[in-house]
């Protein structure tokens, strides 16, 4: 894979951070993404985790809302903003997860899991859980090109 732009890892991981700024520096970001985000200062992977949307709350992207799914339920909707804050309480940083379309009331068994862990184990799981989102996102738009640009061919091709 070569470079990405920062808009495109910008897009990938829900923000320009100092994070994306690195990486936008480097061939194969996405393969390098985990291992950059152990190396930097704590207060840089935060920025990174913390740009990412709280699960439950209206998302920012239309990625990260595709991702959460449309179920509004205002109890499964309650118990995750509850969950969030105790969360964000406990470890200083925002839940990440790698939703892959579940609906958000399968989620809350997960968050209440990883309630608890160490901040350490937790800290290692959302920065491996926000790369896998990353790359998903990635493998998606690539995919989505591919059929665009086959779909492109085909409009084009002359008549056999």
């Amino acid at each position: 894979m070569a470079r990405l732009t920062i808009d495109e890892l910008a897009a990938l991981f829900e923000g320009r951070t100092r994070f994306t700024e690195r990486l936008a520096a480097l061939e194969d970001p996405l393969e390098r993404a985990a291992d950059v985000l152990r190396s930097l200062p704590e207060e840089e992977v935060l920025e990174a985790l913390n740009a990412h949307p709280r699960i439950g709350e209206r998302p920012a992207s239309s990625a990260a809302a595709a991702e959460q799914g449309t179920e509004d339920d205002p109890l499964v909707l309650a118990e995750l903003a509850a969950l969030n804050a105790a969360y964000e309480a406990r470890f200083g940083f925002r839940f990440v997860v790698f939703v892959n379309r579940r609906p958000r009331s399968q989620i809350i068994p997960v968050l209440r899991e990883r309630l608890q862990r160490t901040r350490e184990e937790e800290l290692a799981t959302a920065i491996e859980e926000l790369v896998a989102i990353a790359r998903e996102r990635h493998r998606r738009r690539e995919e989505g090109r591919g059929k665009k640009e086959e779909g492109d061919d085909r409009i084009g091709a002359a008549p056999a």
